[in-house]
């Protein structure tokens, strides 16, 4: 058992070390790989020392049993864990290597070239747009001025034909209130005069009365 754990050991010991000396060219195992490889081991290791916990409850002296056993599983989950700590280290250095390289690249006169030439299309495109939209509002100024013209043009005349509509009413209410008042003043000759020659007819009848007989 003992005689495993350490061959297992060190075999992760030289992946980790082969990963930190690799040389261009060279196809490593990934860092998660050997990550998944340590986790598998420890699940392993764990599961043969809860077995051998098991054994020395069966035997006399448990205690000594038990504190082999546990002695043995933290040697072991402590080489593991070295191991996971060696492995992080490298995945940092890649990944440190890998962000170098990328600002390098950036910062070669090729990419800055680029850089410059896409700025200097983003403001030449920005210009055009510029350019095609006061090209646009020269186009839609008149348009939008003869168009106002225009509106003004017929609100005027709107106005006007309103004006003269108005006007009308009020002359027809005019005549309408004349033509009243004068068949009111009509109605009124017409009942004087029908009274004057009534009044006519009485005075009439009592002055052709007869005169009575002598006696």
């Amino acid at each position: 058992m003992k005689i495993a754990i350490l061959s297992f050991l060190l075999a992760l010991l030289g992946a980790a070390s082969g990963t930190a000396n690799a040389q261009a060219g060279d196809q490593p195992r990934s860092i998660d790989a050997q990550r998944m490889e340590v986790n598998l081991e420890r699940e392993r290791l764990e599961a043969d020392f809860l077995n051998e916990e098991a054994i020395c409850y069966r035997k006399f002296a448990v205690n000594s049993c038990l504190k082999n056993v546990n002695t043995k599983r933290r040697e072991a989950m402590a080489e593991l864990r070295r191991q996971e700590i060696l492995l992080n280290d490298e995945d940092r250095k890649i990944k440190g290597a890998e962000q170098l390289r990328k600002t390098q690249e950036k910062s070669s006169p090729a990419k800055l070239q680029e850089a410059a030439d896409g700025r200097k299309k983003t403001v030449e495109g920005y210009k055009a747009r510029l350019q095609k939209e006061e090209d646009k509002q020269k186009v839609e100024i008149p348009i939008q001025s003869n168009e106002k013209t225009a509106r003004d043009a017929n609100a005027e005349k709107l106005l006007r034909h309103q004006k003269k509509i108005e006007a009308r009413g009020e002359k027809q209410a005019s005549a309408a209130e004349e033509a009243k008042i004068f068949n009111e003043r009509q109605k009124i000759a017409q009942e004087r005069r029908l009274k004057n020659e009534a009044d006519q007819l009485k005075r009439g009848k009592s002055a052709a009365k007869p005169l009575p007989l002598p006696e």
